[in-house]
């Protein structure tokens, strides 16, 4: 664990260099851009079809996260044909409208704070970056708490094969034993945080 735990915190001096500049956003445009995302992150328990896990609840997400995560599905660095469509079009400002828009809506219990839930020492190190109690600590990083059980399970596993490309992140996953994924998913996904992103 003190191996890990020392991992993770080297990582994290790594990570607050690298992660790259994110354009202010403007929410109202973004309501423009980003209608189409409540198609599916809007919708309770939406599934992806193939493979089947949850869409991400993006309610009470980061907007520096969220431009993150859009650039790279624009740029190839994340795979999912939608999400790669939906972006590919969008300039750098309009992905930074889209996230402040979608950063906007919803997220109570993230605004909130949430609350600690039974501690797991496997987290020790997820939580250098995402936060004790799963909200994270850097607009640029995930807030993991509330999130889809199958949603973090998948993105872990991504991590894991190189589909999705992140240097942290896959060093990361590279330490997690196989049988601690679907713990570590379930841990953060019983914190309170996220919500389905609701339109107004």
């Amino acid at each position: 664990m003190k191996t890990l735990a020392g991992a993770a915190t080297a990582l994290l001096a790594l990570a607050l260099f690298a992660q790259p500049a994110v354009a202010e956003g403007d929410a109202a445009a973004g309501k423009e851009l980003g209608y189409t995302c409540l198609g599916c992150h809007g919708i309770e328990g939406y599934r992806n079809a193939y493979p089947s896990y949850r869409v991400p609840k993006l309610g009470g997400q980061k907007a520096g996260y969220l431009e993150i995560a859009l650039r790279g599905y624009r740029d190839g660095t994340r795979q999912h044909p939608t999400m790669e469509g939906q972006a590919a079009s969008l300039s750098d400002q309009d992905i930074a409208d889209v996230a402040a828009y979608l950063a906007s809506i919803g997220g109570d219990t993230v605004a909130a704070g949430g609350t600690q839930g039974v501690s797991f020492d496997k987290a020790a190190a997820c939580t250098a970056c995402h936060g004790q109690n799963g909200i994270s600590v850097n607009a640029a990083w995930p807030t993991l708490a509330g999130q889809h059980e199958d949603y973090i399970s998948h993105a872990l596993q991504q991590y894991r094969d190189g589909t999705r490309v992140d240097p942290v992140m896959g060093a990361q996953a590279a330490l997690v034993a196989e049988e601690d994924v679907a713990r570590l998913a379930r841990y953060f996904s019983r914190l309170e945080g996220l919500e389905t992103t609701k339109p107004e």
